[in-house]
């Protein structure tokens, strides 16, 4: 009787516990998801605004958060007759940009994946596309875009294939590299049953590469989206990056910044986005 006791005692000694532990373990859990951005946030705002204010530089060159907050409204609302930035609000010129993003992203993503799977199967083909991708990805965006006005002129036809061809070798790249990697013993294995070369990368190939190729695409997504400035360098207008460099003709730094934290900010979204769909597309990622 005496022993059961001792051991009901004893199980209540561990099990108490193990709530403090959970709460800690959820605090510690809020401030590595929430409190520490946060933190870094303030620390940054902090340091921006004693910059700011120590007189060191023009407000030209580093303004007050404030002023950069008082742009960001204008800039999204109507004030003393005049509607956002340029006739446009805020919201019409990052809806335009990601517009253009989500466009030249699906033509090179899709575009990629094809091309990486062509070429994580057929060697010759491999061999001579290859260089030519490594070529493209050297290439700043710039070095290519004033060929792409010349021949697609300045509406959004140059804008679009620029991003695209940004998007398209990251995601080339990334999806040969996922179909060599395949496991070689499931792909004899398959072929051994009787499956045809389609079979073998539809049911195989395909899921192996699945990891890797999103990975390539969240990579090809930040690269066009860090070429939206860019892109937008010619009848940009509405559009972010557009904005920014009118802006910037005029040495209204209020008004770039603002630009520049919403295509940071709508990057983060998109990236988190993303990674969402990264879990639930592989979520065995991690595990093993």
């Amino acid at each position: 009787m005496s022993a059961t006791l001792d051991r009901g005692a004893a199980a209540r000694a561990q099990s108490t516990p193990s709530q403090p532990l959970s709460r800690r373990a959820a605090r510690r859990r809020w401030s590595a998801t929430v409190g520490l951005p946060l933190l870094s946030l303030l620390v940054f705002l902090g340091a921006w605004q004693l910059a700011a204010s120590s007189g060191l530089w023009s407000e030209v060159f580093v303004p007050r958060p404030s002023t950069v907050w008082a742009a960001a409204v204008d800039a999204s609302t109507t004030h003393d007759g005049v509607r956002g930035y340029q006739g446009y609000l805020l919201w019409e010129h990052l809806y335009m940009t990601l517009r253009r993003v989500a466009a030249g992203v699906v033509i090179g993503v899709l575009g990629g994946v094809v091309l990486g799977l062509a070429m994580g199967t057929v060697g010759w083909l491999r061999r001579i596309l290859e260089p030519w991708l490594t070529f493209l990805r050297a290439l700043p965006p710039l070095a290519y875009l004033f060929l792409l006005v010349i021949w697609l002129g300045i509406d959004e036809a140059p804008k679009i294939a620029l991003l695209a061809l940004a998007a398209l070798p990251p995601t080339a790249v990334a999806t040969t590299t996922a179909v060599l990697g395949a496991p070689i013993t499931l792909v004899e294995a398959a072929r051994a049953v009787g499956a045809n070369r389609f079979q073998v990368i539809r049911d195989v190939v395909l899921p192996a590469a699945l990891p890797e190729t999103l990975t390539g695409i969240r990579l090809a997504v930040g690269i066009a989206y860090s070429s939206v400035v860019a892109a937008e360098l010619f009848n940009g207008i509405p559009g972010v990056g557009g904005m920014v460099k009118d802006a910037s003709n005029y040495n209204n730094t209020p008004v770039v910044l603002v630009g520049i934290f919403a295509i940071g900010l709508s990057g983060l979204t998109i990236d988190a986005l993303l990674r969402v769909v990264e879990r639930r597309a592989v979520p065995w990622r991690g595990t093993h």
